[in-house]
């Protein structure tokens, strides 16, 4: 059997969080439900557990249907970290487009997502719980061995102002490159209808660098991925 990640930074009991200790009862209702019902966990089956400071190799020792799981401790692992700090800046896209970006900038390695109200965005509602949500299930997929940041969203005029202190790129064809080969930075997406004139003076201003991603014009969607890719490697 394929051997599971789940995230325990937010699990709780009515006595109070859980830590991840040799030996304890799980008693939530959301996890219990994917062992027992979704992955038909038996006995002996194991687990891996993590939160923001250690991931841990269980097994199943007892099981009490419906709302109790004993796990006991089988080894420490080790926790996989993203190895670069990228903040991605994107502005909200349609449908559920912003999903996809948060998963799979998620599985790239980004730390830190900062939703933008750019003027072109069509979509101005943003829901940050199923945002976290998606950014849990990411990391428990992919292997990593923390869950990124997530923050209401802001126009742009805050964000540059805010994160100036970032190298902050946007994805612009320009001659030449700039180095890329950054521990920390920042890149700039805009809508489906791309950045406004009034936007593109703030760049300016700014005196924010372009990198190239492409040789065609990309969605939005693809060029997020495309543009962490290249600040990522």
């Amino acid at each position: 059997m394929r051997l599971h990640r789940f995230y325990a930074g937010g699990l709780h009991t009515k006595w109070g969080k859980v830590e991840l200790e040799n030996k304890f009862w799980v008693h939530d209702e959301r996890l219990l439900n994917q062992w027992l019902r979704v992955l038909r966990y038996r006995v002996g089956d194991e687990l891996v557990l993590f939160d923001d400071t250690v991931e841990r190799l269980y097994k199943i020792t007892t099981i009490e249907t419906p709302d109790s799981v004993h796990l006991e401790l089988v080894t420490e692992m080790d926790r996989e970290l993203p190895k670069k700090h990228i903040y991605l800046l994107w502005s909200l896209l349609k449908k559920d487009k912003n999903d996809w970006v948060l998963q799979k900038a998620t599985e790239l390695g980004v730390r830190n997502f900062v939703p933008i109200l750019a003027d072109r965005s069509e979509k101005t509602g943003f829901d940050i719980d199923r945002a976290h949500k998606i950014l849990i299930e990411a990391a428990e997929q992919c292997g990593r061995a923390d869950i990124p940041e997530i923050r209401e969203p802001i126009t742009l005029d805050e964000a540059v102002s805010e994160y100036a202190s970032l190298p902050l790129f946007i994805c612009e064809q320009a001659e030449g490159e700039p180095d890329l080969s950054l521990e920390k930075a920042g890149v700039l997406i805009g809508p489906e209808g791309g950045w406004s004139d009034r936007e593109k003076e703030v760049f300016k201003d700014a005196d924010l660098a372009r990198i190239n991603i492409a040789q065609f014009t990309l969605r939005a969607e693809t060029a997020a991925v495309s543009a962490v890719t290249r600040l990522i490697v």
